[in-house]
Formats: structure tokens, sequence, C-alpha cells
């Protein structure tokens, strides 16, 4: 009995520690994009992984930065346990615990510390900053792994060396290396295997285009994860079990063959075997021809990247155009596209503003353009480079007046409201009121945003006040309302909106309109509407920083997506949508053509609103009562 009740203990802990691995493994062979449904068994992913040329190239820079860095740094730390080695004992153990500090110091301060570093030093961010901020936290941890072993050195040997004539460096290599050996592999081994995991400090000091798997990772989250990524975490996880296996069994086996040498050396069998040491050189040389390879191949790159003369770095939110649009552009112009991405307008405005990484376009949300206009960021388009600025809808055009009051200096992308998402078979009549978010019936089956403004949003305009409220009776007013929603409440989320419902999950969901036009697609059952109060409508524009270094290719670029064709291209892969008239009369799919939800006649319905940026005090004012709510 108690062996039984010890096995069932650790098949609890096992099942714990494997479910979710196991989880992830099941999704990357299922044919459905969403996490919630079933769609049947599929082996797509795994090819779709290899086709995918930004996760494939995260994975070379993920193994060529924890390559390179850990390789310089293991040279860097050796040295320096050479100089510690020959320091007077006070100076070397003040030194050693200057060098814990790194390792003991939380990552998130390293990260901010070398960005702060680099902004000084006027570096530019990318892919060199990533290299020297691996370098420099991975310098500490070969020193930990290499001075015990010079600790356990006798002198004498080395002096012995000089005596019989050989010189200090062919002493050092030929009875020093040997012995201190084991430390340098454990320190590389460690640093390569920090490098390969670390994602705080490669987000503070990345730069644009550039990214980890890590960083690639975090990017989508917001968005929702691209399943091939499902397919790549997994293959990681085979193999890393793969070598864990065999780590494992060599020993054993090597102990098996030595007693089997040993028993034949009782019985007077002397066996010579040249292959097992000329397959340990030919293994050594493939390592090092690997290695070899990686350096030139990402040398090579970093001078073509450097070398670039047209080009246009662009900032956008994660999964929000289609990859095969930016290739389109190059092609078409000869313009290198720079990308990367961000996960809120929160992340991208501090990254912009401190000039780290100079940035030529950006693509905020309404709220923040006129935040970035109010502090001098951003820069007038020239239209005569714009003309097909032509194809964008006037009504969107005159609602971004409220943030851009003379459409001088953004271009509306993807537009879209704000409303109530519910299953028709789970809910007992048709929905048109924010209302039936406090309705009891439903209790522990609404999901609401995760959002601050959103949040506030749908209390304020279920109480008749303006969304962009300023009055502190009206947001304390809409804070108790939200207070005594909270317990009928299933969940606060983002992106999980989209696919609790598809799987039925919850009955009721405050969401996007590009996120309902996608889950109709998935569950039929599911229904949108904008209720009768009002609700936002939300504008996302590009827009051109004032010190953007490539000016009139960003124009360009913004020129280019304002094509019919290119609008239609980006439509069908985001599902958000477009502003663009032309573009829209493309779409094929009748139904989706003339739907309400992806594009809704804005006259037909009252008291819409777009967000509006209201101060820093209003900010403070509105997160204070933010806080008051989730802590209840």
């Amino acid at each position: 009995m108690k062996k039984f009740i010890e096995r069932f203990y650790v098949a609890i802990i096992f099942v714990f520690l494997y479910a979710p691995i196991i989880t992830l493994i099941v999704l990357s062979f299922n044919k459905s994009k969403t996490r919630a449904k079933w769609g049947g068994f599929t082996t797509q992913w795994y090819s779709a992984l290899f086709e995918n040329e930004a996760i494939m190239q995260a994975l070379y820079n993920t193994l060529f930065v924890a390559l390179v860095s850990s390789i310089i740094a293991t040279i860097i730390g050796t040295i320096t346990c050479i100089a510690l080695y020959n320091m007077k004992s006070r100076t070397r153990n003040a030194m050693l615990a200057v060098n814990n500090i790194p390792m003991l110091n939380a990552d998130i301060v390293t990260g901010i510390s070398l960005m702060l570093l680099f902004i000084s030093f006027g570096f530019k961010f990318g892919m060199e900053t990533i290299l020297l901020a691996h370098i420099t936290f991975n310098i500490p941890y070969v020193i930990l792994n290499v001075m015990p072993k010079f600790r356990q050195l006798n002198p004498n040997t080395y002096e012995a060396a000089l005596d019989l004539g050989a010189s200090p460096i062919y002493a050092f290599f030929k009875v020093i290396m040997p012995e201190i050996m084991p430390g340098v592999l454990a320190g590389f081994l460690m640093a390569f295997t920090m490098s390969l995991d670390d994602f705080i400090i490669t987000h503070f000091t990345k730069g644009a285009g550039v990214d980890t798997l890590s960083t690639k990772i975090y990017s989508e989250v917001r968005k929702g994860i691209k399943p091939e990524m499902y397919a790549l975490s997994t293959i990681i996880f085979v193999t890393v079990f793969v070598l864990l296996l065999i780590v494992n069994i060599a020993p054993a086996q090597k102990e098996k063959r030595l007693a089997k040498e040993r028993e034949n050396l009782k019985n007077g069998i002397v066996k010579k075997s040249f292959l097992k040491p000329r397959t340990k050189r030919w293994m050594n040389r493939i390592v090092a021809g690997l290695a070899a390879i990686a350096l030139i191949i990402g040398s090579v790159q970093l001078y073509q990247k450097s070398g670039a003369t047209q080009q246009v770095v662009v900032y956008n939110w994660g999964e929000y155009i289609d990859p095969i649009v930016l290739e389109m552009f190059t092609e078409e112009t000869g313009i290198e596209v720079i990308y990367d991405e961000y996960e809120t307008n929160e992340v991208m405005y501090p990254k912009v503003a401190s000039g780290a990484t100079q940035y030529d376009i950006v693509c905020p949300s309404d709220y923040m353009i006129q935040k970035m206009l109010d502090n001098d960021m951003l820069a007038k388009i020239n239209f005569d480079n714009v003309p097909n600025i032509k194809h964008i809808d006037e009504n969107y055009m005159i609602q971004s007046k409220e943030f851009d009051p003379e459409n001088q200096y953004s271009v509306p992308y993807c537009v879209g409201t704000v409303g109530i998402l519910y299953n028709k078979t789970m809910v007992d009549e048709p929905i048109d009121s924010w209302d039936v978010l406090w309705d009891e019936r439903y209790k522990d089956n609404i999901l609401m945003q995760d959002s601050v403004r959103d949040a506030f949003m749908v209390s304020l305009k279920r109480l008749g006040y303006s969304m962009n409220s300023t009055n502190p009776e009206e947001l304390e007013e809409a804070k108790n309302d939200l207070i005594a929603q909270k317990p009928l409440t299933q969940a606060y989320v983002v992106d999980q909106v989209r696919d609790k419902m598809i799987g039925n999950e919850a009955a009721i969901g405050v969401i996007y309109s590009g996120e309902a036009i996608y889950t109709q697609l998935e569950n039929p059952d599911l229904e949108y509407v904008i209720p009768k109060e009002g609700t936002n409508v939300w504008i996302d524009s590009w827009c051109i920083l004032k010190d953007a270094p490539n000016k009139e290719n960003a124009e360009a670029f913004i020129n280019f997506l304002c094509r019919p064709d290119i609008a239609l291209i980006n439509f069908e892969y985001i599902t958000y949508s477009t502003p663009n008239v032309e573009g829209r009369a493309l779409i094929e799919d009748e139904a989706i053509r003339n739907s309400e939800i992806a594009f809704p006649d804005l006259s037909k319905y009252e008291h819409l609103e777009t967000f509006r940026y209201l101060g820093e005090d209003a900010d403070r004012m509105y997160n204070d009562l933010w806080k008051e709510v989730k802590s209840e």
C-alpha cells in the first residue's frame, strides 16, 4: 500500500510537470488555428514552420547570438581568470565578489542598464548591441566555472615546464589548458544556455528587424501564437529529450564497454581500435567547422544589413500585416523593409521616445497619435507622395480629425469597433445593450477586456457618459459600476476572448470587431453587435516620426499600403477592417464584403466616439481607479 501511494504521488507530480508540454505537442497536430477547437490531425504546421522566414530567422538569430557570445565570453572569462589567479588573495576575493553581483542582479535591471548605456554612447540598436549585452552578462558565469580549476592547479608543473625550456605560451597550452579545460567547457555550456534562454536583456537591447525566438514569441502572444510555434516548441522539446537520453545512456554503455575490455584483458585478449579516436577527432573538426560557418554567415548578414542604403524601418503591431506585402514592396521599389513589432501602444511609445532605435514609420492608435502630436514626435506627411490616399473612406478621414485635426500626420490603416460577441445557443434573447454584462443570468459566462480604457468605456457608455470623460464623479460612478459587475465575470482577458468564445467556454464577451469576424468563421453560433448606447470606433493609422531618416521611403511605403490590391491582401490575412473603399470592392465573398461587422455604416449608429489622449493627470486617475476595480 505504501509503495502504491508513493507511486501515485510521483505520477501526480509527473502529470503536473508534463501535462502542459503534452498539450502543446497535441496542439501542434491540430488542423484548426485556434487552441479551443480540434479541427482534425495534420502535420501542416511543421512544413509551414520551415517555410516561415520570420520564425526561421529568429531561430537562426538565437543560435548565432548564443554561439558567438558564448565563444567570446569564454575567451574573455578565461583570460580574466588568469589575471585573477596571479593577484593577491585579498584583491582576488574582492574582484570575485564584484563578479558575482551581475549574476545576483535582476535581469530587468541589467537589461535597462545596458539599454541606457548604449543610448548614452550613441549605439545603434541591432544585432551588435544584443551580442555585446550577451557577452557582458555571460562573462561572470564563465569566470564562476573556470576559476575553481585554477585554484586546483599545482603551480610547480607550470614552472617545471618553463625550466625545461618551454615558452610561456607553449607551457600554458600544454600544461595549464588541459587542467582547466573541464571548467572552460562548463563555462561555455552555461554561457550558451543562459544566452539561448534569455528574453529580458534581449528585449531591452534589440533593434528593429532583429528577433530571437523568445522576443518573437513574446511579440505574438498578444495577438495569438501561430501554430507553427507549437511545432517549433515540440521539435525543441523532442531534441532536448533525445539528448538527455543519450547523455544518460552513454555512460552506462561506456561502463559496459570498459567492463568487457577488463574481462578481455583478464583472458589475455587485446584489441586495438583506431576508429574511436579518429571519430572523435572528426567530430571535433565538424563542430569547429559548423561554428566557423555560423560565424561567417552571421558576419556576412551583418555586413549586408549595415551596407543597405535604401530602406524603411517600420514599427507595427504583431501580426498586423501580411509578410508577403513586405516582400512585394521591396521587389517593386528596391527599398528594404526593416520590420519590428510591438504589443501595445504603451510599449511602443517609450521605445520610440527614447530614440534607441531610429524608426521611420509607426502605426499607433487614435489616442496615442494625439499624445505623440502633443509631444511633437510626428512629421507632416507630404501627400503628393501618397496619391493612393484617395482610396481611403472619407468617413474615417473625418473620424480621424478627433485626434489629427487637419489630417496632416496620419493615414488610416485598420479600423473597427468594440462590441459584444454572444453565443446564440447560450443567450435567451438578442442582445442590443451593454446592460447584458450586468445580467445575473449570465454569471460566470461574461468575458471583459483586461484594458483600463476599454473597461471604463463600457461602463461610461452604459451610464450615458462620454468614454473620454475626465469628470471625477462620472469616473467614480463607472468604477463602482465595474466593481458591482466583477462578481458576474468569468475573467478579464485580452485575446483569450476569441478562443474562449469559439470553444463555447463563455456566453458573452467584449471584443474588437476584427476578432469577431474570425470567431464567426470558426463558430457560426456567434453573433456580434454594437450596443445602442454607443461604443468606441478605433482607428490605427500610419504616422511618420519627426526624426525619420528615410521619410520619402516611408511615404512610398504608406502609398503602397493604400493600393486597393494590397489593402485586400492585408484584410484577408489579419481580418481587421480596411478603410480602403476600393479594397473592399475587391473582396470576393459577398457576405463579408457587405458585413456590418467588418464595414459598419457609421451614420446608422449614435454615440460613437474615438479615444482621445486625456493628459497625464487623467491617465493617472484612470489607472488608480482601475487598480481599485482589479483589487476587489
